[in-house]
């Protein structure tokens, strides 16, 4: 199972790839679990300063931008 965290404060922009990430994960039809990661002490303890940021399985795979769907496939897979 993955491990997926969307690190943000919960601006539009996390929200955003929240949304996204769950639209490629069921796309790809993997089975994982996605946690929003809103505490700005544990967001710098993955040592990211720009938020949005999506973990998959402990490791950022991106931070700031929102990819699009298919790019975030791509990290998943």
């Amino acid at each position: 199972m993955l491990k997926l965290l969307v690190l943000g404060g919960g601006c539009a922009k996390c929200e955003l790839l929240e949304k996204r990430t769950r639209e490629a994960a069921e796309a790809l039809g993997l089975e994982y679990e996605l946690n929003k990661v809103k505490d700005f002490g544990q967001i710098a303890s993955f040592g990211v300063m720009i938020t949005p940021a999506l973990v998959v399985n402990g490791e950022v795979k991106l931070t700031g931008k929102v990819p699009t769907v298919e790019e975030i496939k791509k990290l998943l897979a």
